[in-house]
């Protein structure tokens, strides 16, 4: 093989390798972020027991459906720096979705919301387990700032969802998680 031959190939080859990796890691994707501000929604307070009918007013009215909050966390870091809370939300017309408030995360180049039976843990180790069990793929995540809101599919089924990740599927690694406390 001649020299120049040799060149052009490994020109060839650094090139199709520079291009594969710029595709598949999207490095660029460090240094973006895009802030996302959904209306998110009120929840009322969960209470022990209702109130007692005021005087005058009959006990068979009962008060205008709210929205309720069903469970609660907060983002603990993974495999990138991450702040924020989830909330999950029985919404007054019988939807229920997953919010994120005062997200702030890293850019990924697959970065999605997910509802997982996988408990939550800073340690190393767990952090690529959340696909192993039982999840539900919300969405690809819209921002990397700000409030957002998720809705969950009617026929999901929430027992044993106990916690929230932002999962990178490209990678099979979470950004994040939030574990699930019931309200």
């Amino acid at each position: 093989m001649s020299k120049r031959l040799l060149i052009w190939v490994t020109v060839v080859v650094v090139a199709a390798g520079g291009a594969f990796g710029l595709y598949w890691f999207q490095p660029w994707k460090l240094f973006t972020s895009k802030q996302v501000n959904d209306a998110v929604p009120v929840v009322a307070a969960p209470t022990a027991s209702a109130p007692a009918p005021s005087p005058g007013v009959s006990a068979s009215t009962s008060p205008a459906p709210a929205d309720r909050l069903l469970a609660a966390g907060t983002f603990v870091t993974h495999e990138h720096d991450t702040t924020g809370t989830v909330q999950l939300v029985a919404r007054a017309d019988g939807r229920r979705q997953l919010v994120l408030r005062d997200l702030s995360t890293s850019d990924g180049p697959d970065v999605w919301v997910w509802l997982s039976d996988r408990p939550v843990s800073p340690d190393k180790s767990t952090w690529s387990t959340f696909d192993d069990g039982r999840y539900v793929a919300l969405a690809r995540i819209k921002g990397t700032k700000g409030n957002q809101v998720y809705d969950i599919p009617a026929e999901t089924d929430l027992t044993g969802l106990q916690s929230v990740s932002l999962w990178c599927r490209r990678f099979s690694v979470s950004f994040a998680a939030a574990p699930l406390t019931p309200a």
